[in-house]
This record gives C-alpha cells, structure tokens and sequence, in this order.
C-alpha cells in the first residue's frame, strides 16, 4: 500500500471531548471519526486493526469447532418478550416499530434469536453439541456514551452460543471456549488475565471475565502473585480472619463526636485506628403483591469495618436481600431516630434484621453510632452489648493485602478492561422458549446453553490503553493496520532513494507483509510524527547519505533511536525481525 493512494487523516490536538487515552489517540490517528453520541466511523486506518481482531478471533473460533453465522441487526420483540428481556433490559435496548405498529429491537446480543434457530432445527441429541457465533454490530443505548470506543452505544461483537445435552456436555463446551480465547489473547499480544467473575442472577460458578491490565482500568482485578488465583471485585472472596473473637477490654460508653459523621473522621478525633470502628448501612427490602404494589417493607442493617466497602453483589447473595434497595430517610428515622451517620445496631427505636461482615464477627472494643446526633458509643462487644450475630456474611471488596482465598499467600489488585466474558447459561434461555430436544431416554430436555462473548472494536482501545506513549499508539504486531511503514526522504530528489523504497516495497507485499510506503514526499519530521502516532510498530528509513554509505535506518516504535542496517541485507533483516 502507498500512502498516496489511502487515506491517512491525522491530528495535532485531541477534541475536547476525548477524556481518555485511547479516545485521544484514536481520534488524532485518524483511526475513528465521531458521527454522533457514542457512534463511531471507522476509518481505512482504524477499520484495518478490527479486521485484523476479527481474523484472529474467527480462525480462533473455526478451530475450536464452532460454526459462523450471522444473524439480524434489527429482531421482532415478540422473541425477547417471551424470554421477559423486552421489559426487563430497560432504556438500554432500543425498541422500535415499523410501519404496521409491531415491536422490534436492535439487538445488544442475540441469545433469543440464536435459541429460536436451535429449536426449529435441533430435534435428537445425536445433533449436539453445537456452538454457533457471528461478528456482528450491536446497539446498546447507554445513558452517557463515553470515552470513544470503550462505552459506545454502537459496537461490533463476537458473540458464540453453545448447545449442549446435559451439564456435564456443556461444562466441556465452556472450557472448550475458555481455552480458545486464551488462544485468542495470546495471540493479541496484549497483557491480560482471565478472572473468576460473578455469574448474577443466573447462578453457578462458570464465568470468567478477560481482562487487558491497564492503569486506566475500569475495573479491579484481584490476584495472587504466588498462585493463579485471579477474580473480579465482585467475586472475590474476603475470608473470616483465622481465630476466635477478640476478648473485651474497655467498657461500653457514649462518647461525643460532634460533627463527625464519617468512621475516618470519628477515628481522627479519637486518636483510634480506623479498623476498630464500624460503619452502618441500612438497606430495605419490598414484598410486593400480585398487582405489583408493595405492601411491606422489611429494614436491614450492615456492619462493617470503617475502612472496608460494601460488595453489592455480595450483599445481593445474602438470603433475603436479593433485589434490596438503600433505606429512605423516613425508614431510617423509623427505624433508628437519628440521622445517617451516627447510626448503629444498639438502641433501635424499632427491630431490623441485622447482617454482620466477617470481620466485624470477631472485633472487640469497638466504635459506632449511638443513634443520636453528635454522639457515638465506644468499647462495643458481642455478647456483653450485642447478642452474638445471627447472620455472617462476606458483604465487603477484599483490600490489598487480604489472604488468597486459595490459601498460597495474599492478594493484590490491579486496573484490568474486560474484552471477553465466558458465561454458563443453562437452561435460562432454552426453558423461557421450550427449547427442547429427545434424550437417550426419548422424553424432551431443555437444551444447555453457554454464551461468549469479545468486543471487537473495545479491543483495540484496550490495546492503546495498555500501548501508548507521549508520541502515540504502540500497536502490538498482530493488530497493527500495517506492520512496517518504509519513510524514504525526498525521493522526489533521489532517484535511487525511491527505486530503493519501491525496490523493498515490492519485495515485502510479495513475502506477505502488510506495508505501507509513504510516498507524500512529506518533511521527515512530520512523516515520523504521523507513523509514531498512528503506532506502526517497525519502521525502515531509507535517505541518500546512507544508502552512498550502504545502510539504511530501521527502528522499532519502541525503540529510542534508530540502528543501521546493511541495505544490501534490508530484506533479509526484517525476514527475520517479522518472523516470516
């Protein structure tokens, strides 16, 4: 490819609304042009890198056996409203009609449309299994579009459906899947972790999330550096410290604090660490009856350590406070008199259903709020001031430093992307659409469903996330939308500068490598500019003096200076610096 003949359409400055690294980058490499909130032109040069992820990701997944398809953009309602996601999704899943006043959707993914193929086809389980995927665009219509290609509202996707007769058959076809898209991240290039990730309201324990490690990160990552162990925020487990509670030592007093509302705050006064105090949360609970309507509320009260956070997808888990709410402020004043940030589990005006993180269980002496403004109580004990609790429960994020839940040493966090979810469905899909097949056995069973899915063009924000430097893009080699820029200086000039370039040019378009020749006989600084920003990763550099001296320049993009190469053996050298 010449330059003269793409499309190359780079920036000095980033618009003002591309907060972060990759949105900026993206948008000055001219790789994406924005048409409207979180939808996205892609460019030649930016279109080149999602061919190259969408290659990867398809040979990846034809040689795991499963098969491509490609299915509507645009899907009947009537579909997703037997499935109840019609109504359930919310504002995110753009509903539409067409002329004749019926329901459609564009689809955010496809597991309806995909189950709907699967039971007008699949009768006998000597069909199964079966794993169909398509690359395809998406449409989810976030609230607040966001940071280029990372939060956008349209998006390209690879999402697969496996079909499976039992569950041990489709546990097989997930860890099929999983270790094809360790094959498909290593390939990438990128640094990543696969991680235990919270399966939601559909249960089991087979989710994985792959994670691009960047600082920038959206999401924590918890590991061990001395074992494999790896989950996300919401699924790692804090542990119950080892050992019994701790004995009391200071006697139960009600102590002023005025104006400190926060635990940091009341530790602060009191010249205590921040672990000995615990903060309440109270949540609510509605039972609703047939019409919907609530006609109860049930009040709960969380304790945790000051210097811990909630996991609300632990406290979720918790038995009874599956779809909770935070309390209102009429319900806490029922409840406990006073005001949010003096609350605490003694002297309730009413009773509340008490949860008690792990480490608050075995605390002694410690500090929380009286229920009376300005005021909190000291030297707190179960058993002596708190009956022991009923219900302990992991409700917290894990913190740095916390043991692995593996027992091989402690954990440490991290920033990560998701780029990829590996998910067990069961029979969630295939029972909401009778979805059924005859077993060995002759009687119908619901067909076992696994879902997974990678964002395409999410990846490669990830991968500038990850890849990038004050100069621009550093793209791995594998997704590069070129391989090797050739950079001759004025070969309008030199004639054997250009005869050299074109000469190299040619040789390497035959041996298969994708290169660019910029031929726009731009200044060499500007010509350097715009291929450092755009990432190129190998870069030739061809000029009169050298080529009389018999050498040329090459250098990597992560290199700080350029070396000399032999122009005699140009070609040779990048064979073997390009592996081909």
């Amino acid at each position: 490819m010449k330059a003269s003949q793409f499309f190359i359409s780079t920036l000095k400055e980033a618009p003002a609304d591309a907060e972060i690294v990759s949105h900026q980058l993206m948008m000055r490499a001219g790789l994406i042009k924005k048409l409207g909130a979180g939808i996205y032109n892609y460019m030649p040069m930016g279109l080149r890198v999602i061919r190259k992820v969408e290659a990867i990701v398809r040979e990846e997944m034809n040689r795991a056996g499963a098969i491509e398809m490609s299915m509507p953009v645009v899907q009947p309602g009537e579909l997703w409203q037997e499935t109840g996601r019609f109504e359930s999704m919310g504002p995110e899943l753009l509903r539409i009609k067409d002329r004749h006043g019926r329901d459609f959707v564009v689809q955010p993914t496809s597991e309806e449309v995909v189950t709907d193929v699967m039971r007008q086809d699949i009768r006998s389980y000597k069909q199964l299994p079966k794993n169909l995927y398509q690359i395809q665009t998406k449409f989810r219509d976030e609230r607040r579009p966001r940071f280029g290609l990372m939060r956008g509202r349209e998006f390209i996707m690879k999402d697969a459906y496996s079909f499976d007769r039992d569950p041990p058959a489709a546990k097989v076809s997930y860890q099929n899947m999983a270790q094809a898209y360790r094959r498909i991240f290593d390939r990438f290039g990128l640094t990543y972790r696969a991680v235990a990730a919270d399966s939601g309201a559909i249960g089991g324990d087979l989710s994985e999330e792959f994670q691009v490690i960047a600082a920038t990160g959206e999401d924590a990552i918890v590991y061990c550096p001395t074992s494999d162990y790896a989950a996300n925020m919401e699924k790692a487990e804090a542990l119950a410290p080892a050992g019994p509670c701790q004995q009391a030592s200071q006697p139960l007093t009600k102590t002023a604090t005025p104006g400190k509302a926060t635990c940091a705050d009341v530790a602060e006064l009191l010249g205590i660490p921040l672990e000995t105090t615990v903060k309440s949360l109270v949540l609510a609970t509605d039972q609703t009856n047939e019409a919907g309507e609530v006609v109860k509320a049930q009040v709960w009260l969380l304790l945790l350590r000051g210097d811990h956070q909630m996991n609300e997808i632990k406290v979720g888990k918790v038995v009874g406070l599956a779809g909770f709410r935070f309390a209102t402020l009429a319900e806490i004043d029922e409840h406990f008199g006073c005001e949010p940030g003096y609350l605490g589990p003694l002297n309730l005006k009413k009773p509340v259903k008490l949860v008690v993180d792990r480490e608050v269980a075995v605390l002694a002496d410690w500090v929380c709020g009286a229920n009376e403004a300005d005021f909190h109580i000291t030297g707190v004990n179960w058993g002596r001031d708190l009956p022991e609790p009923d219900l302990v429960a992991d409700i917290r994020n894990v913190v740095a430093g916390d043991a692995s839940p593996d027992g091989q040493g402690v954990l440490a966090i991290e920033r990560g992307i998701e780029v990829g979810h590996v998910f067990y469905l069961g029979t969630k899909y295939s029972k909401a659409m009778n979805a059924t097949f005859l077993g060995e056995n002759g009687k119908p069973q619901f067909l076992e469903m696994g879902c997974y899915g990678i964002g395409i063009t999410r990846l490669p924000a990830a991968a500038i996330e990850q890849n990038h430097d004050e100069r621009g893009i550093i793209w791995p080699d594998a997704i590069a939308p070129f391989t090797l820029v050739i950079c001759p200086i004025s070969p309008d000039r030199f004639p054997d500068v250009k005869a050299a370039a074109d000469k190299l040019h040619a040789e390497l378009l035959v041996a298969g490598v994708d290169v660019m020749l910029d031929d726009r006989n731009e200044r060499p600084g500007a010509m350097f500019a715009d291929w450092e920003l755009i990432g190129v990763p190998h870069r030739i550099t061809i000029g009169d003096r050298g080529l009389k001296e018999g050498h040329i320049e090459y250098q990597h993009r992560r290199d700080t200076a350029a070396s000399k190469v032999d122009a005699a053996n140009v070609f040779d050298f990048l064979k073997n610096k390009l592996a081909l």
